[in-house]
């Protein structure tokens, strides 16, 4: 016996036409494969968070993002219809098996990335913490660094912290140290917060790096953001790294390392569908920590951000497709 559509409405043969509390849990209700000849863009989850450096929990970010995704419909505001310009997939969950020691377990995660580069697929990731973009870096540059759209609160270009190079606070100076990102063509926008050192973020500057700190993208507004991001980029490679404490405490107080006086999810989501045209070869969503949601608010905002990189992703990958 199988399982029919439903007759009386016809448009509900598509699972994501349905009431969207209904099917059991995926990255916007699009189909799990382990398939990767059946796959254009894949979303995966990245459930560790062994580079925190004070308030554990991202490693529950992918599963709540997830349960928040299937509120997100199928076109964005500016009419972009990703599901209908690449084959979305979940591609379920990079688990580790040696979570305990960090630099095993970011090599593990680059060994679950290269066949998924390997195989033509771009991937979109949800942390987790971001340390997990060092490693996918690895995989998305390992033939060409790329340049880099990074909407966070921090830098994350520190360096040793209490006998680790490899937390979540140091992933893009690894990244630049090993070839796989062009500083001078790396954007961070949203920068803000207190610092124990003065220099704390001085690697960002002095390797080239374009920091918009929170001050002036508050002064000169997102659309400036947008236009200086294209203006660093330029037409070559690039990832998108969204750190969800780039958000207010009050738009997104499920993080572990919050920083008062953030970017507004409007803003957010306007700067974000302002980046159309940009070569995204990747993406990710990190540091949504559920422990410290309210009322599922940061997830939320977060599947919402995600919706709008898997947006750019479909578009730019549609692009180089011809």
């Amino acid at each position: 016996m199988s399982l029919k559509p439903p007759t009386r409405y016809p448009d509900m043969a598509d699972p994501q036409a349905r009431p969207r509390h209904t099917g059991i849990a995926s990255f916007f209700r699009t189909p799990h494969t382990e398939d990767l000849a059946q796959v254009d863009i894949g979303v995966i989850g990245v459930p560790f968070d062994g580079g925190v450096t004070h308030r554990s929990g991202t490693r529950h970010g992918p599963r709540a993002v997830r349960e928040q995704s299937a509120l997100l419909r199928r076109i964005n505001a500016d009419g972009v219809m990703p599901f209908t310009l690449a084959r979305v997939r979940d591609l379920g969950d990079c688990w580790l098996e040696t979570p305990y020691v960090l630099e095993g377990a970011l090599e593990e995660i680059a060994a679950f990335y290269r066949p998924v580069l390997a195989a033509g697929v771009v991937p979109l990731s949800v942390g987790g913490d971001h340390s997990i973009s060092l490693p996918i870096l690895r995989a998305v540059a390992a033939n060409r660094p790329v340049g880099m759209v990074h909407i966070d609160a921090h830098c994350d270009t520190g360096d040793d912290y209490m006998g680790s190079r490899f937390h979540h606070g140091a992933p893009f100076r690894r990244a630049v140290e090993e070839g796989l990102l062009d500083p001078r063509r790396v954007i961070q926008i949203g920068i803000r917060g207190t610092t124990n050192d003065p220099q704390m973020w001085g690697f960002s500057q002095e390797s080239g790096m374009r920091v918009l700190p929170m001050d002036e993208f508050h002064d000169r507004g997102w659309r400036f953001a947008a236009e200086e991001a294209r203006r660093v980029v330029g037409s070559g490679p690039t990832y998108l790294s969204f750190d969800i404490d780039s958000l207010d405490p009050a738009q997104a107080p499920g993080t572990g390392t919050p920083e008062a006086g953030g970017i507004t999810a409007i803003e957010a989501l306007r700067l974000l569908r302002a980046l159309r045209g940009v070569d995204f070869v990747g993406g990710d969503l990190v540091e949504v920590s559920p422990p410290f949601d309210v009322g599922d608010i940061t997830a939320f905002n977060g599947a919402s951000v995600l919706f709008e990189i898997l947006c750019l992703l479909a578009e730019a990958r549609q692009r180089r497709s011809g």
